[in-house]
């Protein structure tokens, strides 16, 4: 975006520099997330699991192969109880940059550590993914609220589609240099297990590094306060008023409802993938790889796509049509049965996969009260880039009860049927209303 086309009090230079943190983390979502850690973690627990394929974490008897779902609802269980306090502390603190420096580089660096994991490491990989994935989760609460900060309420759409769109073509670099390392392994003499974990640790530098960026160029911003008041008491304090008003942002609360079940399933979508092609499929780790870095490209596209589909029907139309579609791709997963039909159906996910995301976080914005954005955006979170709960919980469920990966993923059309029944009473215009009315 020029300059020029910047409305006044907005600065281009910091748009961009609020993209690159997308660029920066995305390499954790599509290189631990979405593909390396779920197979990697799932092959280390199926080695140490008993004749009955269980492992016992705690003493609790778990199918190996349910292992990295029932640790992803584990993670973001943990959000749920520390993302809302973050997000207050966010908004009570006079340099929400500093919070959003601290946690991206704590997720780097136990990102970075999951190099070091080797066989029988299986509960060790598991803590450092919760440890990870919380500092993730916490860091995109602060990185979203910056979206208030710097584009007014008309380029939103545009501004949070170019953030997803950098953010996919992160992830797809990084994971097109990981791809490159994974088959020339052999030549280089180095075992599978060890360029996986290279991968990994990889993500964590990347993470590191572009985050670089954002530290540099995005304003010190964040509300006054007595330099001699604790921020973390404010949090508490703020984050107890903040629910005791939740029913006056009735539209808000509204959409939040409706996100957190379409795009709890959309996130199960996008980390238990890898999975499902590793373990029901059988497909080898390098055409997996393929297939995962295909979609960060095309998923680019589509968010692209997407925003020029809401310039035309709006992005509230454009959101509900997309869950319909969402809707049909889950009804298709019994006619997988190869590479090339996991390939085909990669890359239909991937073109409306950005663009619903994208959308729905400036359409939530619109609704949300000045000065509470990164509370607001706690709540949001519980459900946003790589992480979900509810329904990987019943994705695994369904697995170990029913055998079938197909009815796992089949479990996963209720939440997209239900995120289009409470869509729907969604009312936008009435939404920003009453953002400003008690603002």
């Amino acid at each position: 975006m020029a300059e020029a086309k910047v409305e006044a009090g907005y600065s281009a230079r910091e748009q961009r520099a609020w993209y690159m943190y997308d660029f920066a983390n995305s390499a954790f979502s599509s290189t631990v997330v979405t593909l390396f850690l779920g197979p990697y973690l799932t092959a280390l627990a199926k080695a140490a699991a008993d004749a009955d394929g269980m492992v016992r974490p705690l003493g609790i008897p778990i199918d190996a192969r349910s292992y990295w779902s029932y640790l992803v609802s584990l993670s973001v269980l943990s959000q749920v109880a520390v993302l809302p306090v973050v997000g207050a502390m966010a908004d009570a603190s006079p340099n929400k940059k500093r919070v959003l420096g601290v946690l991206a580089y704590s997720g780097a660096a136990a990102t970075m550590a999951m190099f070091a994991l080797t066989d029988g490491m299986y509960l060790t990989g598991g803590a450092l993914f919760l440890a990870a994935n919380l500092a993730f989760g916490a860091s995109i609460v602060v990185y979203n609220s910056f979206l208030n900060d710097i584009a007014p309420p008309e380029q939103r759409d545009a501004v949070s589609s170019r953030g997803w769109g950098i953010g996919y073509l992160g992830g797809g670099i990084l994971l097109g240099l990981n791809l490159l390392l994974y088959q020339q392994a052999p030549r280089l003499g180095l075992e599978e297990g060890l360029a996986v974990r290279i991968s990994l640790g990889s993500a964590g530098a990347w993470w590191a590094f572009f985050s670089l960026i954002p530290m540099r160029g995005l304003r010190a911003r964040g509300a006054p306060r007595p330099p001699e008041k604790a921020v973390w008491k404010d949090g508490f304090t703020q984050l107890g008023r903040t629910i005791r008003s939740l029913g006056r942002y009735r539209q808000a609360l509204l959409f939040l409802a409706a996100y957190l079940l379409y795009n709890d399933a959309i996130q199960a979508v996008i980390t238990l993938s890898g999975q499902f092609g590793a373990d029901h499929l059988k497909m080898p780790m390098g055409e997996l790889t393929m297939a995962i870095l295909m979609v960060q490209f095309v998923a680019f596209a589509g968010a692209m796509a997407f925003q020029k589909a809401a310039e035309k029907l709006g992005s509230y139309r454009t959101v509900m049509a997309s869950l319909f579609v969402w809707t049909g791709l889950m009804c298709g997963v019994f006619f997988i049965k190869t590479s090339r039909n996991f390939f085909i159906a990669a890359a239909l996910v991937a073109l409306i996969m950005g663009g619903t995301q994208a959308l729905s976080r400036s359409l939530f914005s619109l609704m949300i009260p000045k000065g509470k954005e990164a509370e607001y955006f706690s709540l949001y979170e519980i459900s946003d880039k790589g992480t979900s709960w509810l329904a990987p919980l019943i994705f695994g469920m369904a697995l170990q009860f029913t055998g079938s990966y197909e009815w796992a993923v089949a479990s996963l059309i209720l939440f997209f049927l239900a995120g289009i029944a409470v869509l729907g009473k969604v009312d936008v215009k009435r939404g920003m209303a009453e953002a400003e009315a008690r603002a």
